[in-house]
């Protein structure tokens, strides 16, 4: 089954409105990266777009390794004292949050931190929400919300979780 993410995206962004002058969008690595390319243009923000990448983070790096298409955290600006809206594609355990922030306290203090998520699953094993959200889902345990990027029109799948 497949989702056309692109509504929820400008649901997220009617949601978030009009971001203050010094707020960094980041995005995390990889569907949180590309729903943050395109929230950065919709909310006309004027700083660069950050990008995150929390493998070596994750608590359950021991168990999965590194991922076969590594990505690098690219923070093209001061994150001291900046206010940041932090994006991913889902919400389901916030273990995948709880690893970008960690990685984002590596670069500083940000003075504070929004969570901006395309769907919210509920599934909460850390106590985490979005302070906005596309939509909320609640799918079967067994499966899982992939974002996919085709020709730049995202849009999930819904898949058995493997």
């Amino acid at each position: 089954m497949q989702l056309d993410a692109e509504p929820l995206l400008a649901e997220l962004a009617q949601k978030i409105g009009t971001l203050p002058e010094d707020t960094a969008v980041v995005g995390i690595h990889t569907g949180g990266v590309w729903a943050a390319e395109k929230l950065h243009a919709m909310l006309g923000a004027t700083l660069p777009l950050g990008k995150l990448a929390v493998t070596l983070h994750r608590d359950d790096f021991s168990k999965i390794g590194l991922h076969p298409q590594k990505k690098a955290t690219d923070m093209p600006f001061d994150v001291d004292g900046r206010h940041i809206l932090l994006v991913d594609d889902v919400l389901n355990s916030g273990r995948t949050l709880r690893a970008a922030l960690n990685e984002l306290f590596d670069f500083g203090r940000p003075a504070s931190v929004k969570l901006a998520v395309l769907v919210d699953r509920g599934r909460r094993e850390l106590p985490f929400s979005a302070d906005y959200a596309g939509a909320t889902m609640t799918l079967d345990p067994s499966q899982e919300l992939v974002l996919k990027n085709d020709n730049n029109k995202l849009r999930f799948d819904i898949q058995p979780k493997n």
